[in-house]
C-alpha cells in the first residue's frame, strides 16, 4: 500500500494587514495544501463545527493546552480544520481565548470532502460537516489518522473518544521513542 498524501485543495483565510488600517484590517489570502503541509510536520484534527459543545469545550482546548508539547515533539504547527468560513474560525478562535493552534477555514468543504471525511448533518440543520478525527502528516503523507468510530451521515452525536490531543501525543511519543 502507498502512502496517502494529503488532498489538493484550497483554503480561503484571512490575514492581518496593519497598511490597512481600520476596524478589520484583514485580507484573503489563499492557501494551498502544498503551502499548509510541504517539507512541515503537521499535526490536524478536524471537528463537526466551530461553536458546538464537544469542539468547544474538550476537543480544541486539548489541543491548544496540549500545543508546546506538540512543539516538543518537532511538530510545526497544529492546525483546527472545520467546513467553516474564515470568519467564524476567526471569532470561535477569539472565543475560546485560542492563540496557537491554527484555524483552518474549510468553507466550502473541499479539502474535507477529499479527505473523505465530509458527512450530512443536515437532520441537525448544520448541512454537510466534517467527521471528527486527528491525523499526524510528514510533508503531505498522511502517516497516521485516528478517526473517530460510528462513521456515517445524520449521527444522533459524534464521540471524542480517539481524536483527542492525548491520544495523538500518545502515538507521537511513541514515534519519538522508536527513532
Amino acid at each position: 500500500m502507498h502512502p496517502q498524501s494529503v488532498p489538493d485543495a484550497m483554503f480561503h483565510t484571512r490575514v492581518r494587514n496593519d497598511a490597512l488600517g481600520g476596524p478589520n484590517p484583514f485580507e484573503w489570502k489563499q492557501l494551498t495544501s502544498e503551502d499548509v503541509f510541504a517539507g512541515k510536520r503537521i499535526v490536524l484534527f478536524g471537528v463537526p463545527g466551530a461553536f458546538t459543545p464537544a469542539c468547544s469545550e474538550s476537543h480544541l482546548p486539548g489541543y491548544e493546552q496540549h500545543y508546546d508539547a506538540f512543539r516538543d515533539l518537532g511538530i510545526d504547527a497544529v492546525l483546527c480544520v472545520s467546513v467553516n468560513d474564515a470568519f467564524v474560525m476567526h471569532q470561535w478562535a477569539l472565543s475560546r481565548q485560542v492563540e496557537k493552534v491554527t484555524m483552518l477555514p474549510d468553507g466550502n468543504g473541499e479539502f474535507t470532502r477529499k479527505m473523505g471525511m465530509l458527512v450530512d448533518r443536515s437532520s441537525n440543520g448544520m448541512g454537510l460537516r466534517s467527521w471528527r478525527y486527528a491525523m499526524y502528516v510528514n510533508d503531505r503523507v498522511i502517516e497516521q489518522v485516528f478517526s473517530e468510530p460510528g462513521f456515517k451521515d445524520n449521527p444522533p452525536g459524534v464521540p471524542l473518544d480517539v481524536s483527542g490531543a492525548e491520544t495523538m501525543l500518545e502515538y507521537l511519543r511513541g514515534l519519538s521513542a522508536a527513532a
